[in-house]
């Protein structure tokens, strides 16, 4: 074959994307050139991921699976194909998105990126004196030992043998390797002059009307009728330590157990974001998390802080900045493990070059924001020297300071320059800028999205005429006129994580904005200083935990008195009018959806034909309020539900509020029965500003709300914010985005640099004092993007 002929192999240079009709997509066909790198852009809800996650990606992970045996597939998600005529030229996606990494207790920075892993080997095989394998580093792994007979099978005889067994562990045995023991307030348990009959117990959930008080009155370790300060110290034990012990009560088999492992078990196992708010309160008020006294936190025993290498032992080592470990490796020789020390070096390397050098290994990985997680896992790709591979990232911009985006898309170059293809969706100008092609979702979010308004290169964009268009070269003024603050917040000797004996006044009744590079201590400051305060409320970015039957009614309670205006208009009970409960269609118990398991192949909803996809009783639909019946009112956009209620025959106040709220937030166009699980990271953040906005509070911390919003949407943001700041409160915003930054009445920034480079303030004043001052990063950014 000569050199001039083309191949038909080389006719796969785009990836062609024909009828998606995924969620909101309109029918929409792309070309998507292979080997460059894509941004995608639009308002938020004009149907990128949808494009992006929920279509290329879904489909490319879905094809890949089904090369697997079906006993592997049975192991595997099953993902349903989307909603899509031809996909063509797919190649291999990793995506890199923003879900949290695990929230559980055990998982830190180390184990979620194997570093901690490959240390655990090293210290097994270098560290002096050898204490056993690399479990005996393990915080997981408790040391255990036993012997005993054991009957086994032989040469068709039962022999009895004697065996024994010890496993080495490192796990710490007084906090069970979870670095921090718990404490209870006694007094916020119980009323110690009462006595359980009279109500003595202050734990919500325990009441004496129910099965707790029936147990407690009944079980007979103690006097029910005597006040709980006059309790020996027996009748004490046993009301607050006694393990589960099995009683009989009334004649009907029960289990006691004391109520310090009983709320152990029944809340404190769960993640603090996924509890109800009036629980999460009361373990705020019961409960102090102090460093374990036994192994000082690190969640390691003895025996495995007894091991060291040139000095430094796994918890000295884990506990230290990155970029310092990174230095200290370099200085760690030893032949017999040169492939370990190269592959350890190299992903602490790339931990520094994606700027996360400020973090340490025993960093909890809950703990981490959304674009420190994003980063995290970008990680495992960097090194890689795989080609053709399609990198899906979903706003890698969050999370980043200005100075940070410029390394953000060196790397992201890089990924393109090795052959692979990249998809970015994204709102952040800078990120734009450095792509190859644009692809513009809209005009307009929800039912008004799901078009393709615009394709091209970054130059034809700007003189487009897309909402994307029109913004991407937005320079915005400094305010003329500043509020004056009416009072301050004082916090003194801050030392969370990074930050070094901070004493600060934060200004009340202004819009005060904290900024600084990531990692320089800006949320240790405010989560660790201010968010527990009397009448502070915060909105952060953890997600909205909420399954397909969870939508924006429910979430915010607005369900509640629309059900009760149903049940008064018709007589009847509100429950009818939950999908939830006795008004849910038999058939598909309410979901709307019928769903059918097919073992390893991917699952089917298929549309319930009894109901038609109301989800409600046929004989529910009968009843109306303002002549709709409930489906048609959980039908509504937010913006026409908010108009049916505020006037006429459907007018109701209560209801009418709550939407006001969410179309102040910018969510107007979202359905008032639309799943959860479908709106996208920036929508369920704005979901629950609208739903904390309800709250009694004079203070609002907000952990960077323009997370997923398109430049368009940030100026309805701030009108917001001057909105609950004109009723009286105060508003303090972690941010990076320079809009909101010039919009602010304070700044207090941070720095100068990230992790012990950082925990400092090293400005603080009005936007246009650190504009003329131009002496920390945020200055200098914030006067470019003034122009």
């Amino acid at each position: 074959m000569t050199a001039s002929t083309s191949s038909a192999a080389d006719a796969h240079d785009v990836i062609r994307v024909v009828g998606a009709r995924e969620n909101n997509l309109r029918d929409i066909s792309v070309e998507l050139p292979k080997r460059r790198l894509t941004a995608f852009t639009g308002v938020s809800g004009s149907g990128k991921s949808s494009l992006v996650f929920d279509t290329i990606a879904a489909e490319s992970q879905r094809q890949i699976n089904e090369t697997y045996s079906a006993f592997v597939q049975g192991f595997m998600p099953n993902l349903a194909r989307p909603d899509v005529d031809v996909l063509g030229g797919l190649t291999t996606a990793i995506i890199v998105d923003q879900e949290r990494l695990g929230a559980d207790p055990r998982s830190t920075v180390g184990t979620a990126t194997d570093a901690l892993a490959m240390l655990r080997i090293l210290f097994s095989r270098l560290g002096k004196p050898h204490i056993g394998p690399a479990r005996a580093f393990s915080f997981n792994v408790a040391s255990v030992s036993g012997a005993g007979a054991v009957t086994i099978e032989k040469d068709g005889r039962t022999v009895k043998e004697r065996r024994s067994f010890s496993i080495v562990g490192g796990m710490c045995p007084r906090c069970e390797g979870r670095g921090s023991v718990t404490d209870f307030d006694l007094t916020a348990l119980y009323d110690d002059s009462k006595s359980l009959r009279d109500g003595a117990l202050t734990i919500p959930g325990y009441s004496m009307d129910g099965w707790y008080g029936r147990i407690f009155l009944g079980c007979g370790f103690f006097d029910p009728d005597k006040p709980i300060a006059k309790f020996t110290k027996r009748e004490r034990e046993a009301l607050l330590h006694k393990e589960p012990t099995k009683i009989k009560v009334d004649g009907i088999n029960v289990t006691y157990e004391g109520l310090i492992p009983r709320i152990s078990k029944s809340f404190l196992a769960k993640d603090r974001e996924a509890m109800q708010p009036h629980i999460r309160a009361f373990v705020d008020r019961a409960v102090t998390f102090a460093a374990c006294p036994d192994c000082d936190g690190t969640r390691l025993n003895d025996a495995a802080r007894s091991s060291k290498i040139d000095g430094v032992s796994i918890a000295d080592a884990a506990a230290m900045q990155i970029s310092d470990l990174a230095e200290w490796m370099h200085g760690v020789q030893d032949s017999s493990v040169q492939p370990l020390l190269q592959g350890l070096r190299d992903t602490l390397d790339s931990f520094v070059r994606i700027g996360l050098g400020y973090l340490s290994l025993d960093r909890p990985s809950g703990s981490l924001s959304g674009g420190e997680a994003q980063r995290t896992k970008m990680i495992r790709h960097l090194g890689s020297s795989l080609t053709d591979v399609t990198y899906v990232f979903d706003e890698p911009s969050i999370g980043l300071h200005p100075h940070d985006i410029e390394r953000m898309n060196d790397l992201l170059l890089q990924l393109r320059d090795k052959g692979n293809t990249v998809l970015v969706v994204e709102h952040k100008p800078e990120m734009i800028a450095i792509a190859d092609h644009v692809v513009d979702l809209g005009p307009g979010a929800g039912v008004d999205g799901g078009d393709i308004v615009f394709e091209g290169t970054v130059e034809q964009l700007r003189s487009a005429d897309t909402r994307t268009g029109r913004h991407l070269h937005d320079k915005v003024a400094l305010k003329e006129t500043l509020r004056a603050a009416d009072g301050v917040l004082e916090v003194r000797g801050a030392s969370l994580h990074n930050l070094q004996d901070v004493d600060v006044d934060i200004p009340l009744g202004v819009l005060c904005v904290v900024t600084g590079v990531a990692g320089s201590g800006k949320s240790s400051l405010i989560h660790g200083s201010v968010a527990g305060r009397d009448g502070v409320v915060t909105v952060d970015q953890s997600a909205i935990r909420g399954s397909r039957r969870s939508n924006p009614a429910t979430y915010t309670g607005l369900l509640d008195p629309i059900r009760k205006a149903f049940a008064k208009a018709n007589g009847v009970k509100p429950g009818l009018f939950s999908a939830n409960s006795e008004g849910a269609c038999p058939n598909c118990n309410g979901a709307g959806v019928v769903y059918t398991d097919l073992a390893m192949m991917a699952g089917v909803a298929t549309t319930c034909d009894v109901c038609e996809g109301r989800r409600f009783q046929p004989e529910v639909l009968d009843h109306h309020f303002g002549g709709k019946d409930i489906s048609e009112v959980l039908g509504m956009q937010v913006s026409e539900a908010e108009e049916f209620f505020g006037a006429g025959e459907g007018r109701l106040p209560a209801a009418h509020k709550i939407l006001r709220r969410l179309v102040d937030v910018g969510l107007g166009y979202v359905t008032v029965g639309q799943p959860l699980t479908t709106l996208s990271g920036g929508e369920r953040q704005r979901l629950k500003l609208a739903a904390q906005m309800n709250e009694k509070a004079d203070t609002y911390v907000l952990d960077e709300p323009t997370v997923g919003l398109h430049l368009a949407d940030v100026e309805q943001l701030l009108g917001l914010l001057d909105q609950l700041i004109e009723a009286g409160r105060s508003v303090i915003v972690i941010e990076h985005h320079q809009a909101v930054m010039a919009h602010a009445d304070w700044i207090i920034d941070l720095g100068p640099g990230a992790g012990h480079d950082g925990g400092t303030v090293v400005f603080e004043g009005t936007p246009a004092d650190l504009v003329a001052a131009r002496t920390t990063l945020t200055g200098k950014h914030l006067a470019a993007y003034l122009g």
